[in-house]
């Protein structure tokens, strides 16, 4: 009777998941674009749901919350239902989508999505050849060994989130790192855009005239044709006539710059805004998260060094700190998918995201298990197997500080470029 009660309210808390990931599907990370699949929609909602779920039960194993052996049940079932999803559900969707796009291979698209399939199988079973996750114990398709290759996945893309997270966010919301932009700045910019723009349309029309010449002339008629004509009309042009091929080309010179101009100017405006923004309480307070967040940085850089030099676990959780680098997208309007969103790549990104988010809780469980108590732990450790929880740590701190020294490099030579290309005349 106690299974039965501990099983309802997993199977509520469940459906409330699956109710909760469909209505933020579609109201709020998927409401401007669109998503004709069902089957996408619920794979998205099921793995939302399971990944909740997971931690759920971290917490009712803090808590003492159902019985032991129900634990553990749903532990198991909840493990298998999320490697199911990550390692054949969503790939084969994903390749199956792939190949529904492709027009040539649409007929035998079933045969293609399978092929896909098999081939993201062959790497990712290979994948455990340089690490030491490999169990020799336990079978091929058993828990330990997908769950020891999702978590090499998982842990890497959390490193690698966490260090540029790490970085970004106080060179984002810190006010000592914008650049002091006037209006007259803009203006000036403004200006040498318009001049450009200006420049390309009076090029352009020079072309219009000396082809309505030419033709008048009869000269398009008389051209001689093959690849001596091309060659002909290239380096000579009648007398009196202009040379369209030359000025083509300063024409498609001025447009790729107006185009650098017209991105500089929109980089400017944002900078303005920004500037703007700092001024107001919610950025004064981003500010100061900016210092905190400094802070953190270099003491995580540093910690993730000792770990690696003396080989150590550090015992602070990094998903955890993590959580707290999220603050890094409190406030942004950032649309991830306008730039690559359309009617045939929408299916394919849900799944995508559907995989990482599953990956990445699936990892996060791994992590987190180092932080619990050791009285807390035990079911998890038993349903999880003999992995090397070690090594996922140190390969988290190796990640994470690969990441976080790219970022630094990266954004000084943005921030050192920024300036001098804006001053260039």
């Amino acid at each position: 009777m106690s299974f039965l009660i501990d099983s309802s309210i997993m199977i509520t808390s469940q459906i409330l998941f699956f109710g909760f990931g469909w209505l933020f599907f579609m109201r709020q990370l998927f409401k401007d674009y669109e998503v004709r699949q069902y089957v996408v929609q619920v794979i998205f909602s099921v793995t939302f749901a399971f990944s909740c779920t997971m931690f759920e039960l971290i917490i009712f194993e803090i808590l003492g919350v159902l019985n032991s052996s129900s634990r553990y049940f749903h532990w198991k079932m909840n493990l298998c239902v999320i490697l199911l999803i990550l390692v054949f559900m969503v790939p084969f969707y994903i390749g199956y989508f792939i190949v529904s796009n492709i027009q040539l291979l649409h007929k035998q698209r079933l045969l293609f999505s399978c092929l896909l399939w098999l081939t993201f199988m062959y790497f990712f079973w290979k994948l455990g050849d340089p690490f030491p996750i490999l169990s020799p114990k336990h079978g091929i398709l058993s828990i330990e060994q997908l769950i020891s290759r999702v978590g090499v996945i998982g842990v890497t893309l959390m490193a690698l989130l966490s260090g540029f997270g790490a970085v970004n966010c106080p060179y984002t919301y810190m006010s000592y790192f914008l650049r002091n932009v006037t209006d007259t700045d803009i203006l000036a910019l403004e200006r040498r855009l318009l001049q450009t723009m200006d420049m390309i349309i009076s090029k352009k029309k020079r072309m219009a005239v000396a082809r309505r010449t030419m033709f008048q002339r009869g000269d398009v008629q008389n051209r001689p044709s093959g690849l001596w004509g091309m060659l002909k009309s290239v380096t000579a042009s009648a007398p009196g006539s202009e040379n369209l091929t030359l000025i083509q080309q300063e024409v498609d010179a001025l447009e790729e710059l107006s185009r650098q101009l017209f991105l500089e100017t929109a980089d400017l405006y944002a900078t303005k805004e920004r500037i703007e923004y700092s001024k107001t309480f919610k950025g004064k307070y981003f500010n100061f998260l900016g210092y905190f967040f400094s802070i953190y940085c270099v003491w995580k850089i540093f910690m993730a060094t000792i770990n690696i030099v003396l080989d150590r676990v550090g015992k602070t959780d990094p998903v955890t700190r993590g959580i707290e680098i999220t603050v890094n997208y409190l406030g942004i309007q950032f649309d991830f998918f306008y730039a690559i969103s359309s009617s045939k790549s929408s299916n394919v990104i849900v799944l995508l995201l559907a995989q990482i988010m599953g990956m990445y809780f699936v990892s996060s469980v791994l992590l987190i298990r180092m932080s619990m108590p050791p009285e807390y732990r035990t079911i998890i450790t038993e349903v999880l197997g003999e992995l090397q929880f070690n090594f996922y740590h140190r390969w988290f701190d190796v990640i994470f500080l690969v990441s976080a020294l790219s970022s630094i490099l990266f954004l000084y030579l943005a921030h050192k470029q920024a300036p001098e290309k804006h001053m260039a005349p």
